[in-house]
């Protein structure tokens, strides 16, 4: 017979999941993940649900971003146990501006009402729409002042371009939406962006859709189109170097499925989200253990929260150009397709989504991400000669899950990756190519020059202006559970002084826990040391707690001074890494408004909080960063300049995960022998 303890536990358990199942709906077939991106369907639902409260031929309204309103993650993970008898509401977030106001919208596509309303007053501005920069880009050309400056250069106004630039904050006290707006020749190359049109300022009010400031000062040569053009179907011979044909085959197919958004792969599996400013998104990452015989969670959700790109020319025609790409232009509507074969291999997979237009109409981006296995390095290793009489060469192909999306703001391309591997690495990686934001000068030769350029003479009256990448990645840690703690492991160097070794020195390390934020703000590089986040309350057989640690790439720490307006917006660069407490709704290290901001709801702004992170649901950001001093060889167009850091399992597993692990098959071609 039960005891009272028993039946109360049992009943309290069916109360649990009785209260669970009132917050969710329960459906007995449910084929969309809570984590998916919008669907066309539901762009159009949401559309169709604003404009009902506020009709367009009423109202001047614009829909500045439409995503997911993320649901409380104990819901998803108890989806992710239960997907068939449990489905989460869709809730949509939307900001829009209305009349000249920014709205706030929390929409239930399930019910289809608007459950919240609310006009943001702060400062700062939404993300950038398409329109709002094509209206910016076409004033100029029917402005009398700017015709003016252009024919009194001796252009052809046919031949000129105008692309909208952000213009950042620099203590102004009037929060007004502006653009500034720089022009260039298009005239014999499709490289615009090399042949800027050099000391003109034109300010666009984007409420008013007017120039509201002007200014001619000085004319600098306009940069020669000669050897600048990249389309191939532009250019002659001679071609080179040569480069010989590689095909590829896998008789047993790929060794990945992809059902919906959710990967699988070898070990892997993942869910693909996208999100009109992040871009793509990795959630729920876990890896199987053969020998525990189960799936451990690794990630609920990584992704690229912004990219800070300051210009380092503090001149009149440059100083504003301290861009926040994620949060100004939206790395997911900045995604351009991939084009297969060539950005990704011809075994890859590809996924389409859709991105939303200014009013709310969805627009298929085909090809926005690939997935496919790369192949050709090792896993693991030996050849041992010390054992008499034996030879012994032991030695594994290594394949590499990669999921592949490039996203273009302007003149540059991010190339962004996510690596997996079997021995249970995540290596998130960045590559750069495009354009160098070009001044031009009237300067041909080196020895001209008699002052700072604020860049490199890269070309006869070409200056690559000096400049920084900041990424910052978003990295929730589930390591075996939400119950994470991040520690700091020094390495020291100790003396010798008793005489009891003939060595005078080693080096041991030294743990300490981070209790608070403050605690683990890290600047990486100023001494040696390990980064990991651990799950306190599970250990491996011989007593080490399970974690995964950081692998940075070169560290890049900001020049600006901290009391610089670009830095005080971008004050999350500060350091190489943060850890917070999980908070639903910091997802953006340099707030939800950034254009335009002040730097009043940032990761640096957050953390002064201050909150206590040990044994917590806690997420790192890690900031990756590159100083980019321009070189010839960056122009015309930028062979790829990477960068990329490891996410690596530190006492997870209870030894090497892929010991026996196998090679691939090797596949006999016809006409090849051994």
């Amino acid at each position: 017979m039960a005891s009272t303890t028993t039946i109360k536990l049992a009943l309290f358990s069916v109360l649990t999941l009785l209260s669970f199942l009132a917050v969710v709906s329960v459906t007995p077939l449910h084929f969309q993940h809570p984590l998916d991106p919008l669907t066309k369907e539901e762009f159009l639902a949401v559309q169709t649900i604003v404009q009902n409260k506020y009709p367009i031929s009423k109202n001047k309204l614009a829909f500045h971003y439409i995503g997911l309103d993320d649901p409380e993650k104990d819901h998803v993970l108890r989806y992710e146990t239960h997907p068939t008898l449990v489905t989460i509401p869709r809730k949509i977030f939307v900001i829009a501006i209305i009349n000249s106001q920014t709205h706030e919208i929390v929409i239930n596509l399930k019910v289809r009402s608007i459950l919240s309303d609310n006009v943001y007053n702060g400062y700062g501005f939404p993300i950038l729409s398409i329109n709002d920069q094509e209206i910016a880009n076409e004033l100029p050309l029917k402005y009398p002042p700017f015709i003016a400056s252009v024919n009194k250069r001796g252009l052809n106004l046919s031949e000129v371009v105008c692309s909208s630039f952000t213009m950042g904050w620099f203590g102004e006290e009037k929060n007004i939406r502006t653009l500034r707006v720089d022009c260039f020749l298009k005239e014999s190359t499709a490289n615009i962006y090399v042949r800027p049109i050099t000391g003109i300022t034109i300010v666009v009010d984007l409420d008013l859709r007017k120039i509201v400031e002007y200014h001619d000062r000085d004319i600098e040569a306009v940069p020669t189109a000669e050897n600048t053009e990249y389309q191939f179907s532009k250019q002659s011979p001679p071609f080179g170097p040569k480069q010989h044909s590689l095909t590829s085959h896998q008789p047993q197919g790929p060794g990945f499925q992809i059902k919906g958004h959710s990967v699988s792969w070898a070990n892997w599996k993942f869910h693909i989200g996208f999100d009109v400013r992040a871009g793509i998104i990795i959630s729920l990452a876990s890896i199987y253990d053969l020998e525990k015989h189960k799936s451990r969670r690794v990630l609920y959700k990584g992704y690229i929260s912004e990219l800070f790109v300051p210009y380092q020319d503090p001149t009149e025609e440059f100083y504003f150009k301290t861009f926040f790409d994620s949060g100004e232009f939206g790395f997911g509507l900045s995604t351009v397709s991939l084009i297969p074969n060539r950005d990704c291999p011809p075994h890859a997979q590809f996924i389409d989504t859709y991105l939303h237009s200014a009013d709310g109409t969805p627009i298929l981006l085909k090809n926005a991400i690939c997935v496919f296995e790369q192949y050709g390095n090792i896993m693991w290793r030996h050849t041992e000669t010390g054992i008499p009489n034996e030879s012994i060469e032991e030695s594994r192909t290594e394949v590499n899950l990669i999921v592949r999306t490039i996203v273009t703001v302007g003149n540059y391309d991010n190339v962004i990756d996510w690596e997996f591997k079997a021995s249970g690495s995540i290596k998130p990686s960045i590559a750069l190519s495009g354009i160098l934001e070009i001044k031009g000068t009237n300067i041909k030769h080196k020895d001209e020059i008699k002052e700072d350029l604020h860049g490199k003479l890269v070309s006869a009256n070409s200056i690559g202006i000096y400049h920084d990448h900041f990424y910052i990645y978003y990295l929730d840690f589930d390591i075996d559970g939400t119950q994470n703690s991040f520690e700091k492991t020094s390495l020291k160097t100790v003396r010798i002084k008793d005489g009891s070794s003939k060595r005078k020195s080693y080096w041991t390390t030294e743990t300490q826990t981070a209790k608070t934020e403050s605690d683990a703000k890290i600047t990486i590089g100023l001494a040696p040391a390990e980064l990991v986040v651990v799950n306190p309350n599970i250990k491996t057989a011989v007593g080490n707690e399970v974690g995964y640690r950081l692998i940075p790439a070169i560290p890049a720490h900001p020049l600006l001074t901290e009391d610089d307006y670009p830095q005080i917006r971008g004050a999350f660069t500060n350091y190489n890494v943060w850890v917070t407490a999980y908070n639903r709704t910091e997802k953006w290290a340099g707030g939800l408004y950034v254009d335009r901001s002040r730097g009043d709801d940032t990761l640096a702004v957050w953390t002064k909080q201050n909150r206590e992170i040990v044994n917590k649901d806690i997420v790192m950001w890690h900031v990756v960063g590159i100083h980019h001093v321009p070189a010839q060889e960056d122009f015309p167009i930028m062979p790829l300049l990477s960068t990329s850091f490891e996410l690596r399992p530190t006492n997870f597993f209870e030894r090497n995960p892929v010991l026996k692990t196998l090679s691939p098959r090797d596949v006999a071609w016809p006409g090849c022998s051994n």
